[in-house]
C-alpha cells in the first residue's frame, strides 16, 4: 500500500477506488496546497502524486521527494510539471487527453459568439435596467457565418473547433508546427484567431503586440490555450486602443486574473475562471483516467496516458 497525495476533490467515485488500494490524503481546501505544504509532503514520504494544473511539480520538488513513484496530472497539458526531471528519476507521469476534447471545442465556440454577439454586455444592461426600448443599433456585434477563423494548433481540439465553425459556414484556416499558414499571415485574414497550441519555449508570449496589431479592429481573440500565450499588458492596450474588437478568454496570464488586474477594465472583453473542460461528464471522466494513470504507475504498469 502507498501513500498518495491529491491536491484537490475530485468530482466522481474515482477517489474511491484509489482509497480501496492505497492510503490517500485528499487536500481538503479549495484553494492549492501551495508549494511548501506540496514539497512536505512530498519530502515526507508520499510515493503517488495526483496533482492539478496549477500545482508546479518542477525539478526541485521533485529531486525533494526521496520516494515518489508516479505523477498523475488532472489535464491534458503538462507544463506546470518538470517532465525531464521526472523521467531522469524513472517517475511515470499521466495526463488526460482525447477525453475533454469535445467539451474543451464547445466552450471556444461558446466564447467566440459571446464576444462577437456582444452577449455578456447585453446581459450586464438587462440587469442594470438600461435596457429601455430595442434600437436598431445597439450593441451591434459581427457574424461567425460570414467569418474567417484562424485556428493556431490543429491538433485534437483544434481539429474539433474547426469541424463546430465550418457547420456554421464559416471559413476556417490555420497554423500548426508541421503545416497551414505562417501565424503573421493567419493575423492578417482572420476575423477571429482563437489558440488551440500548447505552452511551450515558441509559443510563450506568441501573441504579443506585434501580433495584435497584425489583426485588423474588426478582429478576435478566443484564448482557451494557456495564460501565457498571450502577453495580458499587450491585450489590454490593444482592446482600450482599439487594435482589435474584442477578447474572449478562459485561460490568464496570470491565473488566476486578480479582480483588480488592469486587463479586466479592457472593453469587450470575456473572461471566464478555465471552465474548458468543466462539464459533469467530462470532468468525471478525466478523475477516472487520472486515477488509472497513478494505480498503473504505482503497480509499476504502463500509464494509459503517459505523457514522458
Amino acid at each position: 500500500m502507498a501513500r498518495c497525495l491529491v491536491t484537490r476533490s475530485l468530482p466522481g467515485t474515482a477517489v474511491d477506488r484509489l482509497a480501496a488500494e492505497h492510503e490517500v490524503e485528499v487536500w481538503p481546501q479549495r484553494l492549492p496546497p501551495g508549494r511548501d505544504v506540496l514539497g512536505d509532503r512530498l519530502a515526507g514520504g508520499v510515493e503517488g502524486l495526483l496533482c492539478m494544473l496549477t500545482d508546479p511539480v518542477d525539478a526541485e520538488l521533485i529531486a525533494a521527494a526521496p520516494v515518489l513513484r508516479a505523477i498523475s496530472t488532472y489535464a491534458v497539458g503538462t507544463d506546470n510539471i518538470d517532465l525531464a526531471a521526472a523521467a531522469e528519476r524513472g517517475i511515470p507521469v499521466g495526463h488526460t487527453p482525447d477525453v475533454l476534447t469535445e467539451t474543451s471545442a464547445d466552450l471556444a465556440l461558446a466564447l467566440m459568439l459571446a464576444v462577437m454577439r456582444r452577449i455578456p454586455a447585453g446581459d450586464a444592461e438587462v440587469r442594470a435596467g438600461e435596457w429601455l426600448t430595442w434600437e436598431p443599433a445597439r450593441l451591434l456585434g459581427h457574424d461567425l457565418h460570414r467569418a474567417t477563423v484562424g485556428i493556431v494548433g490543429l491538433g485534437r481540439i483544434g481539429e474539433a473547433v474547426k469541424r463546430r465553425v465550418e457547420g456554421f459556414g464559416a471559413r476556417v484556416v490555420h497554423s500548426g508546427r508541421r503545416d497551414g499558414i505562417p501565424v503573421e499571415q493567419l493575423l492578417e485574414e482572420s476575423d477571429v484567431v482563437t489558440l488551440h497550441c500548447p505552452l511551450t519555449d515558441q509559443t510563450r508570449g506568441l501573441i504579443d503586440e506585434r501580433a495584435l496589431r497584425r489583426m485588423g479592429p474588426d478582429s478576435y481573440l478566443v484564448n482557451t490555450a494557456r495564460g501565457p500565450v498571450v502577453d495580458s499588458d499587450a491585450l489590454g492596450r490593444a482592446l482600450t486602443e482599439g487594435w482589435i474588437a474584442g477578447a474572449a478568454l478562459d485561460v490568464t496570464d496570470p491565473e488566476p486574473l486578480p479582480a483588480d488586474h488592469p486587463l479586466l477594465e479592457a472593453p469587450n472583453l470575456v473572461v471566464a475562471p478555465h471552465l474548458g473542460s468543466a462539464s459533469h461528464a467530462t470532468r468525471s471522466e478525466m478523475s477516472e483516467i487520472a486515477v488509472d494513470n497513478l494505480l498503473a504507475g504505482l503497480a509499476g504498469e504502463s500509464l494509459p496516458h503517459q505523457a514522458n
